[in-house]
C-alpha cells in the first residue's frame, strides 16, 4: 500500500484542520488544539513538575520535564497568539506540584498568561487547582458548542474536549510500525493528546475508548516530526 493511502499528511503550517460538534479546530503539531472562533488554544495534561514529584517519593527521573514541556508551550503559544488557553487538566502532576514551582518557571507561565485569558481545568492528578498562578481555575467551561472538562463522560457526549487518557495510535508501513500520540475525533467529541513530554499514551484501541466513539467515523491524528498524519480508525494496527 502506498503512502498516501495510508497517511494522510496535513501541512506543517496549518496542522490538520478538523470539525467537531460544528465548531472548526486545527490539531496543531505541537499537541495543541487551535479554535479559530475563539481564538482559542487548548493543551491537555501537561503533567508539570512531574519529575519533582516521583523525586519526594524517592524515584528520580532526569528534572528536566518542566522546563521542556514549557518550551513546547512557549511555541505554541507563539504560533497562534491567542487570547484564552485553556489547560484541561493534569497542569501539575500532583496537588503541591503549582505551590512548589520553582520562580523560573513561575515566571514563564505569568508571561505566557499576560494579556489574555488563561483557564486552569482540574484534573484528576490536580484536582484543587493551581497555587499562586495567574489564570482562574474551573471544573469545566464552554465555549460555543463546545465544553471542555478533564475525563471523558461515559458514553457518547456530543461537543465534549477532554483529556486524561492520552490517546496513542500505531500504523504499521513496509512491516514497519510506527506508534505516536494523537488527537482521537469522530467529529463530535475529540480527546486530546497529552501536551507533556514524560507522558506516555494509551492505544486507541484500549478498552477504555470504549463507547466513547462512532468508530465508523473515528480518526486519529497522530503527531510526528513537525507534522500532523490523519489515518482513519480501521486503518490503524492493533
Amino acid at each position: 500500500m502506498v503512502l498516501a493511502e495510508t497517511l494522510k499528511r496535513a501541512a506543517p503550517e496549518s496542522g490538520a484542520a478538523i470539525t467537531v460538534a460544528g465548531t472548526r479546530a486545527v490539531c496543531e503539531p505541537t499537541g495543541a488544539l487551535w479554535l479559530p472562533e475563539f481564538r482559542l488554544l487548548v493543551v491537555s495534561d501537561l503533567h508539570l513538575e512531574k519529575g519533582a514529584a516521583f523525586a519526594r517519593r524517592r524515584q528520580f527521573l532526569p528534572p528536566y520535564d518542566t522546563a521542556a514541556t514549557l518550551a513546547l508551550l512557549e511555541q505554541a503559544v507563539a504560533r497562534r497568539d491567542p487570547d484564552i488557553v485553556v489547560s484541561l487538566g493534569d497542569s501539575f502532576h500532583d496537588r503541591i506540584g503549582s505551590s512548589q514551582l520553582a520562580f523560573p518557571f513561575r515566571e514563564r507561565l505569568s508571561s505566557l498568561a499576560r494579556g489574555r485569558q488563561w483557564i486552569w481545568i482540574n484534573g484528576n492528578h490536580d484536582p484543587d487547582g493551581v497555587e499562586g498562578l495567574a489564570g482562574e481555575v474551573a471544573d469545566e467551561i464552554a465555549f460555543g458548542a463546545l465544553v471542555f472538562r478533564h475525563e471523558p463522560k461515559p458514553g457518547r457526549a456530543r461537543g465534549e474536549v477532554a483529556g486524561h487518557l492520552h490517546p496513542a495510535a500505531a500504523v504499521t508501513r513496509w512491516e514497519k510500525t510506527v506508534r505516536r500520540p494523537c488527537f482521537a475525533c469522530d467529529g463530535e467529541r475529540l480527546v486530546m493528546p497529552s501536551f507533556g513530554v514524560m507522558t506516555g499514551g494509551l492505544d486507541l484501541r484500549h478498552r477504555a475508548f470504549g463507547g466513547l466513539f462512532d468508530p465508523a467515523r473515528l480518526t486519529a491524528h497522530l503527531l510526528n516530526a513537525g507534522r500532523v498524519y490523519s489515518v482513519r480508525y480501521g486503518r490503524l494496527s492493533g
